[in-house]
């Protein structure tokens, strides 16, 4: 357990926490409201260690060269390869107190210092990318858990269905439940723990990061290789002498090969073929069918739905016909017969191989949760006196932010407004307080003669050999790889 601030005095066996706004009263032996802080023998401590990180060739480090400058001296780890995070360090509530660790060290000759805090984020929130096209809800549809509103459905991107979950409004705008499981949902989210989604008009998705989604029970195995367009582009040649129609069914943008300009290219003759939906360029066709979980994205079992009748001015009996999805998950291959109908057929095994290759380029489905947040009054009051000048330092690129050690995007324009990939996180970063708001790790990275110019509390730094091993956890380890669903 790591020591922390003085806490107030109360009566009795109580004590105060004054680590953040609750200011909860703590009996001995027993933690706050967010389990983060405890009475231990009458002193305020922070019930996590406070975590450092190891930086190996599995964090992305670089290599020291064999007996480089001379013996090896015995040490396992190197200070310049050390990085304090901000977990488990304490938070800087309130405002005006300097960050909890301000920690000197030498890199490469150069003095640096890294300030640390665990931020308190009322106005936070995550960005989740589920690759999927299957339909998950309508854009702006409101998301759920346990009924509760927690975020909405945000506009796709290319193979998969984006979501905007928390924000302030959530989290203090609604009901005290309403603010209690946004904070829950995305504590767990940012854990990299699973959390059930729930959207209004759409699906029940089941979304981890760094795991397939399960979308209404069903695990996702893989995203699509492109939209129908891109796919008749990307595999024109594999077809062609070996079927004379190919249809890549798509909710976006349906393919059709003769019609395209890869099959025009190819000199692949026209058969005839009649789409519904709404005709875009040549070969690509758009709103063939509604949204769903079926063939492409769309709601169709039966891919045949979204064929007119053939041209009998062109289209010829034995004509055959491919139709896929562009997942290669659904596929079928007809041949017209007299009447000009397509009529199921087996799928020849070049055909199988084609579907096959679709299936190959297809990257594995995964959900991606990003931690957005920004830096506030306290954040920045704890590195300097001057907290705008944190702001310009960060926008000068003199100051590197990161989270939990992991690097961050910081947004252009006014603040410090970040997000964070929570998979490259060490477990269990974010914590909440019961105001509702998050606890998120940030640390600030700069030259100690910038830190100094910018009004940094230079009678707080302390060096990294400072670091007691009661008071610090060195973490080696990255996060587990997408495997086993935990």
């Amino acid at each position: 357990m790591a020591s922390c601030m003085t806490p107030d005095a109360t009566a009795a066996d109580k004590i105060r926490c004054d680590a953040c706004p609750v200011m909860c009263y703590i009996k001995p032996g027993a933690a706050g409201a967010c389990d983060r802080y405890a009475n231990h023998d009458g002193q305020l401590v922070r019930v996590d260690p406070h975590v450092v990180l190891e930086r190996t060739v599995s964090h992305g480090g670089r290599l020291v060269p064999f007996q480089a400058g001379g013996d090896w001296d015995g040490k396992i780890v190197h200070e310049q390869d050390v990085f304090v995070t901000a977990i488990g360090a304490g938070t800087t509530y309130p405002d005006y107190k300097p960050a909890p660790f301000i920690v000197s060290s030498e890199i490469d000759g150069v003095d640096m210092v890294t300030v640390v805090t665990e931020g308190i984020f009322s106005y936070c929130g995550v960005k989740v990318k589920i690759d999927t096209d299957r339909f998950l809800g309508p854009e702006t549809a409101t998301v759920r858990v346990q009924g509760e509103a927690v975020g909405h459905v945000t506009t796709g991107e290319y193979g998969s269905q984006m979501l905007s979950l928390g924000g302030v409004h959530h989290l203090t705008g609604g009901s005290k439940k309403e603010g209690r499981v946004t904070c829950d949902a995305l504590m767990d989210l940012s854990n990299c723990k699973p959390v059930e989604l729930t959207i209004d008009g759409g699906a029940t998705v089941v979304v981890q990061a760094g795991y397939p989604p399960i979308v209404n029970g069903a695990a996702e195995e893989r995203m699509r290789v492109g939209c129908g367009s891109a796919t008749i582009g990307m595999f024109a040649k594999q077809w062609h002498g070996k079927v004379d129609e190919v249809v890549v069914v798509d909710d976006h943008i349906t393919g059709v090969l003769s019609e395209h300009q890869a099959g025009k290219v190819l000199d692949i003759a026209d058969t005839g073929i009649k789409m519904k939906g709404r005709r875009s360029t040549p070969g690509r066709y758009f709103q063939v069918a509604e949204p769903g979980t079926g063939w492409g994205g769309t709601q169709i079992s039966d891919p045949l739905t979204i064929l007119g009748p053939f041209d009998p001015k062109v289209a010829k009996p034995g004509t055959t016909l491919l139709m896929v999805s562009t997942t290669g998950e659904h596929a079928a291959y007809y041949e017209l017969d007299e009447g000009l109908r397509p009529v199921e057929k087996t799928m020849p095994a070049d055909l199988r191989f084609s579907v096959e290759r679709i299936q190959e380029n297809c990257e594995p489905a995964l959900c991606t949760v990003l931690f957005m947040g920004g830096a506030g009054g306290s954040l920045r009051a704890g590195v300097t006196d001057n907290p705008v000048r944190l702001t310009r330092s960060v926008k000068d690129a003199l100051t590197r932010v990161t989270s939990g050690g992991a690097p961050v995007y910081v947004w252009p324009g006014g603040g410090i407004t970040f997000m964070v990939d929570v998979t490259r996180l060490p477990a269990g970063a974010f914590g909440y307080v019961p105001t509702p708001a998050l606890v998120a790790p940030i640390e600030f990275t700069m030259r100690l003669s910038d830190y100094a110019a910018l009004g940094g509390h230079m009678d707080h730094v302390r060096p990294l050999a400072s670091l007691k091993t009661d008071e610090a956890r060195l973490v080696t380890a990255p996060r587990p790889k997408a495997g086993e669903r935990s």
